[in-house]
Order: C-alpha cells, then sequence, then structure tokens
C-alpha cells in the first residue's frame, strides 16, 4: 500500500512540474514578443533612429 502511494506521489510531483513547466514557457514566449514589439515601437518613435533604448 505505501509503495502505491509513493508512486502516485512521484506521479503527482512530475505531473505538475510538467504543467508548471509549460505555463514557463507560455509565459517567456509572451514576455519575448512583448519585448520584441516594444524594442519596435522604441525605434519607430525615434523618427530617424534617435531613440536610445539602450543608451549604447
Amino acid at each position: 500500500m505505501g509503495l502505491i502511494l509513493l508512486v502516485l506521489l512521484i506521479a503527482l510531483i512530475f505531473g505538475g512540474l510538467g504543467f508548471a513547466a509549460h505555463v514557463f514557457w507560455i509565459v517567456a514566449v509572451v514576455v519575448f514578443l512583448a519585448w520584441i514589439i516594444g524594442f519596435g515601437v522604441a525605434r519607430g518613435a525615434g523618427a530617424g533612429g534617435n531613440a536610445r533604448w539602450y543608451r549604447w
């Protein structure tokens, strides 16, 4: 009985980690797309490329 509960617990932990990792990938893609869009907007707002978003 204890072994069955242990296997069930391990399966639940790995299932939860897999779901969390999937959600984190989606969040990472959304943040990356927002960053790319913001970079493009900052470039376009500069009228001739004067926008220094990174201060290089």
